[in-house]
Formats: C-alpha cells, structure tokens, sequence
C-alpha cells in the first residue's frame, strides 16, 4: 500500500479500502523499520499524525473530506514553522526551538487534513546540494545508502525514494528541490516565485526561496500545488492571481499527447561537464516527446554561463543578513562563556558554536559583498545579470512553450566525495539556479537510469512566470511514456530498501 501513489492513495481513502488511520501507522512503522540507516526526518510526531489521521476517517465517514489528499500522510521539511513541533533547519542554533505558529503551508497542509508525520533533513539552513551540511548528521540516498539524496532537501525526498511518506514538501533556493528529485528517481517542482505563500517559511535568501512538492508522481505534485498555492495576505511577495490550472493539466498530460507544443532545449545547460549516462537519458525522453507530437528548436539563453556566480554573490549576500537574527538573545541556542561576559560576547560565542562551516563560509562572502566600498563592485554586477538572465528567458519563450535540460549534472556521488570542496559542491546546481535567479517555475522528474552506475538522472522543465500548468501538462506525458516503456514507475526498479539496510549498507 504504502508503495501506491497519493493519488491512488486518496482513491483507496475514498472507496473504503483502507483508513487514514492504518495507512499512516504502515508509513511511520516504515520510518522506524527504515530511518536508522537513511535517516530523512529529523522530528517524527508519530502521536500527532494519528490524530489527525483518525480525524480524517471521522470525515470521510460523515462524507465531508477536506480535499482531494485527505488523509494521505506528508513529511515537511524542517525549514517551515510547525506549531509545538521542533524546527531547526537542520542548525544546532535552533536545537529545541518550538514555534508558536504554524507556516501557511503548514496550515494549508492541516487544513487540507494531511497528517503530518514529522519534519525531514535538510542541509544547515538549506544551504547545500548533499545534505551533508545538517548539523544532525547526513541524509542517504535509498537507491545506495553510500550516496548523497542531493540537497539541501535530501530528506523530503529520500522519504518519497525509500517510501516513508505519501507526500512531502521541500523548498527550493538554487536547485533545492528539483535536484534531490533528480538524484531520487522522484519528482519536484519549484512553483512559481509568490505562487506559494513563504510565511513560516525560514529564509536563506528571501528573493529566491520557494517552498513546493516532492512527490513519486507529476499528478500527486499537482494535486499537493493546488492545495499549497495561492495568496496570502500574510506574505508580501505572494501572487495575487488565480492559481494555474496544475491538476487539469496533468491529467490532461497524461494522454501522452503534445501536438503543437514546442520545447526548447537549452544549448548552456549541457555538454561538458555533464555525464555521459545522464546526457543520454536526456535524449531518450527528448525523442518520446517528438514521438508525443512536440517540436523540438535549440535555444541559447547565454547569461545563464553567469548564473552560478551570480547567484553565490546574491544568496550569501542575502544569507548574511537574514542569519544576523540568530543572535542568543530572543530564541534557540545560548552559549555563555566564562566570566562577565558581554552581550556581544554572548553572540559571537554562540554563532561560533552554533552555525556549522557552510553556514559561516557563505555569512563571510555575503557581508563582504555587501560591504561598503565592495557592494556595487559585486552584489550590485550580480543583479544586473539577474537581469539578463530573465530577458533570456523571456527571449527564449518567445521561440518555445517551455524550455527542458538535464536536472543536474551527473547522478548521486558518494557521500564525502565532494564535502571539502565547495566549489565541485555548488556545481550541482548549475541547471537549476537560472530558475531562481528569474522567479520562474521548474520541475525534475526521473528520464531513467544512467548507464555508468544504474542511478536515476532527471529531466528539467521549466516553464514562463504564472505558466506552472506547462510543466505538468509536458510532465505528464513524458511520465506516462516512460512508464509505458519502463512497464512501470522508475521506482519499481530501486534496489530493496529493508534488503539493503540487512546487507549492510550499499546497493551496489
């Protein structure tokens, strides 16, 4: 059961087939059979979500359900506020910090009668392609516990890959979502910047950040984004428009037929640097979508070569200033040192501790950027290329209804393979930082395994501001014609889980 998509899931609450009850109880007797060795959640409140799972069946009883997910489990990434629930961002600075309010996704979530199992792994305040930087210790890859989950929300979706949730929710500053998914074998979406509300939502970089679905299936994405979207008054940068028609799209998607949609393939986002196995799985799923009726035109975005380094000059810029909060005095963790110390004292000395070394490293690079005399010279060149990378988009949407690329890359590696240099580290996120830098909405799904190690790679979409329905209608179809020639999801062909864990730990 707990292998079925949610929205078989949903189907199965709704025909009387099983109970919200039981089938949460099977998801966190899976976390604690499972979680030990790949350890995606940080926080599991087993007691709460069987409460609001035995709510649920009182709903769907007296025939009132609450939405079309009613009942069906989620995990959330522990970078949103939960009410009486701990949330750390994966920092020992906020070890123990109960909010008193909850995220609107959170609320939304609730709202929508989605139990919520616990609160998932992430790096140190998302910042991080591996989830290595989690002040808790490493998320691992259930495809090969020896491997990274991708980052910073490796555990949202080594939950979906290892099969612990029914849905889950990441956030996506430069990748943060769509890359997990792409080293998973699941599916992410990064909405539309303002398309979904970031109250509650801890910022890194407040112009980037964008909480979203990870999912096993681009339908079950569409269903938790029409739950989560939408305004909110209590969030200055939401959207004040209808939420796109994401669920309708879909399903109409899944239909497999594309005829008069152009997709542009991103001459920048591929070639060197990216592995063999992964280029070809890209071409696969570019040929089923020809076989689906899309034209297929090459475009050239050429800013986006800058992006990687305009975006490591304006996250960090943006970091430092939103971590300076984090000061001892109001919330989390207070190291006092011996003596009489001062205030400040109190505040450096508690940082120190507190904030791990990619935390620190990205504090000193932003400051410096934003510093008188350096500002100008640095933040302010790399927002004149953000600028330039949204006319690229703009210019390339002209020529295609969406534009595709390899989701990262190369496949997972190696836990501790890439941990002392950053710089191999922050290139993972070379496709899907442009996204962020221009506030338009992504999405990664599985394209097959590369041939090199029999890993997932991913294939990225993305799609016009406001246009969040083209990356399912296009998502759909390439599932669905994968699926017909995998005979089945991608995640049918994992390794077992339980099996790997008895063995010892890697897959392969």
């Amino acid at each position: 059961m707990i292998q079925r998509s949610a929205a078989d899931l949903a189907d199965a609450l709704a025909s009387g087939e099983t109970t919200s009850l039981a089938l949460t109880q099977a998801y966190l007797d899976r976390i604690a059979a499972t979680d030990e060795a790949v350890h995606s959640f940080l926080h599991v409140d087993g007691e709460g979500a069987l409460a609001q799972a035995t709510a649920s069946d009182e709903r769907r009883a007296a025939g009132r359900p609450a939405s079309a997910l009613d009942g069906v489990p989620v995990a959330v990434k522990d970078v949103l506020t939960t009410e009486g629930l701990p949330t750390t961002c994966g920092s020992r600075i906020l070890e123990g910090w109960i909010p008193p309010y909850d995220a609107t996704v959170v609320r939304r979530l609730k709202s929508a009668g989605l139990p919520i199992l616990g609160k998932t792994n992430m790096d140190e305040f998302a910042m991080g392609s591996s989830t290595e930087h989690s002040a808790y210790g490493p998320t691992r890859n259930p495809w090969d516990l020896d491997r990274i989950p991708g980052g910073s929300g490796g555990g949202s979706a080594a939950a979906m890959a290892g099969f612990q949730a029914g849905v889950a929710i990441g956030s996506d500053t430069g990748g943060s979502i769509r890359q997990p998914g792409a080293v998973t074998g699941t599916v992410g979406v990064k909405p539309t910047y303002g398309g979904i509300s970031r109250y509650g939502l801890i910022a890194m970089a407040n112009s980037l950040d964008q909480a979203g679905p990870v999912t096993r299936t681009v339908l079950d994405a569409a269903l938790l984004h029409e739950i989560l979207g939408g305004h909110d008054p209590l969030d200055s940068t939401s959207i004040a428009a209808p939420l796109p028609p994401v669920v309708a799209a879909a399903r109409a998607g899944a239909q497999a037929d594309l005829s008069g949609v152009r997709i542009g393939v991103i001459t920048e986002l591929g070639g060197e640097g990216y592995q063999a196995g992964v280029l070809a799985r890209f071409h696969d799923a570019l040929d089923l979508l020809v076989e689906a009726g899309a034209e297929i035109v090459e475009v050239s975005c050429p800013s986006f070569v800058h992006a990687l380094s305009a975006y490591y000059l304006v996250m960090p810029s943006e970091a430092s200033s939103n971590l300076a909060r984090f000061d001892a005095m109001r919330y989390g963790l207070r190291v006092t040192p011996e003596g009489d110390p001062s205030a400040e004292d109190v505040m450096r000395v508690t940082r120190d501790a507190g904030f791990g070394d990619e935390v620190k490293r990205r504090i000193i690079l932003g400051t410096y950027a934003l510093s008188s005399g350096y500002y100008d010279a640095y933040y302010g060149q790399a927002q004149k290329v953000r600028t330039l990378i949204s006319r690229d988009f703009a210019a390339a949407f002209e020529r295609a209804d969406v534009l595709v690329s390899p989701t990262a890359p190369t496949t997972a590696f190696r836990l501790g393979e890439k941990l002392d240099d950053p710089l191999a580290m922050y290139l993972n996120d070379i496709a899907t930082i442009p996204a962020n830098l221009a506030g338009v909405p992504g999405m990664s799904l599985p394209c097959g395994l590369a041939d090199e190690d029999d890993l997932p790679a991913g294939f990225q979409i993305l799609a016009p501001a406001m246009a969040d329905d083209r990356l399912y209608r296009v998502g759909a179809a390439l599932e669905a014609l994968q699926e017909a020639r995998w005979g089945g999801p991608l995640l049918d062909r994992a390794p077992d889980l339980l099996a790997s864990i008895q063995n010892g730990g890697a897959h392969r």
